[in-house]
Protein backbone atom coordinates (compact mmCIF):
# COMPACT_ATOMS: atom_id res chain seq x y z
CA UNK A 1 0.00 0.00 0.00
CA UNK A 2 1.41 3.45 -0.98
CA UNK A 3 0.45 6.30 1.16
CA UNK A 4 0.90 10.12 -0.38
CA UNK A 5 1.23 12.41 2.60
CA UNK A 6 0.49 15.71 2.47
CA UNK A 7 1.62 19.32 3.92
CA UNK A 8 1.33 22.96 2.51
CA UNK A 9 1.09 26.67 3.56
CA UNK A 10 -2.66 28.63 4.08
CA UNK A 11 -2.72 29.56 0.61
CA UNK A 12 -2.46 26.51 -0.90
CA UNK A 13 -5.39 25.53 -2.98
CA UNK A 14 -6.83 22.06 -4.66
CA UNK A 15 -5.02 23.04 -7.23
CA UNK A 16 -1.66 23.03 -5.36
CA UNK A 17 -2.44 19.94 -4.03
CA UNK A 18 -3.51 18.13 -7.50
CA UNK A 19 -0.73 19.23 -9.09
CA UNK A 20 1.92 18.23 -6.23
CA UNK A 21 0.24 14.83 -6.18
CA UNK A 22 0.38 14.12 -10.28
CA UNK A 23 4.12 15.45 -9.90
CA UNK A 24 4.54 12.52 -7.11
CA UNK A 25 2.28 10.04 -8.91
CA UNK A 26 4.88 10.69 -12.08
CA UNK A 27 7.60 9.30 -9.86
CA UNK A 28 6.42 6.96 -7.87
CA UNK A 29 3.11 5.32 -9.04
CA UNK A 30 -0.48 5.55 -7.83
CA UNK A 31 -1.71 6.62 -4.43
CA UNK A 32 -3.74 4.13 -2.86
CA UNK A 33 -4.58 6.46 0.73
CA UNK A 34 -3.62 10.30 1.10
CA UNK A 35 -3.01 11.66 4.43
CA UNK A 36 -2.88 15.02 5.92
CA UNK A 37 -2.47 16.13 9.73
CA UNK A 38 -5.82 16.29 11.27
CA UNK A 39 -5.71 20.45 11.23
CA UNK A 40 -5.07 20.49 7.62
CA UNK A 41 -7.41 17.99 6.81
CA UNK A 42 -10.54 19.86 5.06
CA UNK A 43 -8.83 20.34 1.36
CA UNK A 44 -6.95 17.20 1.09
CA UNK A 45 -9.95 15.23 1.70
CA UNK A 46 -11.80 17.41 -1.11
CA UNK A 47 -8.85 15.89 -2.96
CA UNK A 48 -9.28 12.72 -2.28
CA UNK A 49 -12.98 12.56 -2.41
CA UNK A 50 -12.45 13.97 -5.98
CA UNK A 51 -9.88 10.85 -6.81
CA UNK A 52 -12.03 8.70 -4.90
CA UNK A 53 -8.67 8.08 -2.20
CA UNK A 54 -9.44 7.53 1.03
CA UNK A 55 -7.93 10.30 2.75
CA UNK A 56 -6.09 9.27 6.34
CA UNK A 57 -5.74 12.18 9.47
CA UNK A 58 -2.50 12.30 11.40
CA UNK A 59 -2.63 13.50 15.25
CA UNK A 60 -0.67 17.16 14.89
CA UNK A 61 0.93 16.29 18.07
CA UNK A 62 2.34 12.58 16.17
CA UNK A 63 4.61 14.79 13.66
CA UNK A 64 7.37 15.21 15.75
CA UNK A 65 7.72 11.33 16.08
CA UNK A 66 8.32 10.59 12.63
CA UNK A 67 11.61 10.30 10.77
CA UNK A 68 11.82 12.27 7.00
CA UNK A 69 14.40 12.87 4.52
CA UNK A 70 13.64 16.42 4.41
CA UNK A 71 14.91 19.16 7.32
CA UNK A 72 13.62 22.17 6.93
CA UNK A 73 13.98 24.42 9.60
CA UNK A 74 10.54 26.39 8.86
CA UNK A 75 8.94 23.32 9.22
CA UNK A 76 10.71 22.03 12.47
CA UNK A 77 9.67 25.11 14.57
CA UNK A 78 6.18 25.57 13.18
CA UNK A 79 5.26 21.48 13.37
CA UNK A 80 8.19 19.90 14.83
CA UNK A 81 9.19 17.92 12.44
CA UNK A 82 11.80 18.31 9.33
CA UNK A 83 8.99 17.59 6.43
CA UNK A 84 4.57 17.31 7.08
CA UNK A 85 4.53 15.70 3.80
CA UNK A 86 6.51 12.78 4.45
CA UNK A 87 6.11 12.46 8.60
CA UNK A 88 2.46 11.95 7.95
CA UNK A 89 3.11 9.94 4.86
CA UNK A 90 5.47 7.32 7.23
CA UNK A 91 2.93 7.67 9.85
CA UNK A 92 -0.30 6.64 8.38
CA UNK A 93 1.04 3.95 5.94
CA UNK A 94 1.58 1.79 9.23
CA UNK A 95 4.34 0.93 11.61
CA UNK A 96 7.90 -0.06 9.66
CA UNK A 97 6.63 2.02 6.71
CA UNK A 98 9.66 3.75 4.29
CA UNK A 99 9.62 6.54 2.46
CA UNK A 100 10.27 6.21 -1.60
CA UNK A 101 12.05 9.70 -1.23
CA UNK A 102 12.14 13.19 -0.36
CA UNK A 103 8.99 15.35 -0.40
CA UNK A 104 8.28 16.74 -3.99
CA UNK A 105 7.09 20.64 -3.95
CA UNK A 106 3.75 21.83 -5.90
CA UNK A 107 4.94 24.27 -8.82
CA UNK A 108 3.67 27.48 -6.76
CA UNK A 109 5.12 26.11 -3.70
CA UNK A 110 2.04 26.45 -1.80
CA UNK A 111 2.01 21.88 -1.35
CA UNK A 112 4.64 19.30 -0.40
CA UNK A 113 3.69 15.62 -0.94
CA UNK A 114 5.79 12.65 0.01
CA UNK A 115 4.71 8.81 -0.58
CA UNK A 116 5.29 6.11 1.56
CA UNK A 117 5.30 2.36 1.18
CA UNK A 118 3.68 0.45 3.46
CA UNK A 119 5.66 -2.90 4.94
CA UNK A 120 5.57 -6.58 3.12
CA UNK A 121 4.30 -8.82 5.79
CA UNK A 122 2.70 -12.30 5.06
CA UNK A 123 0.83 -14.73 7.20
CA UNK A 124 3.06 -17.41 7.48
CA UNK A 125 1.34 -20.96 8.65
CA UNK A 126 2.95 -22.37 12.51
CA UNK A 127 5.21 -24.72 11.61
CA UNK A 128 6.30 -23.54 8.24
CA UNK A 129 9.76 -22.28 7.44
CA UNK A 130 10.05 -21.16 3.89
Amino acid sequence: MRVAGFGMRRSATLASLAEALERLEAQYGPADRLAVAESMYQLVECLGEARGLETLAVPDAALAAAETLTHSPHSRQARGTGSVAEAVAVLAAEPGATLLGPRLVSPDRCATAAMASAAMTRDIPAGDTT
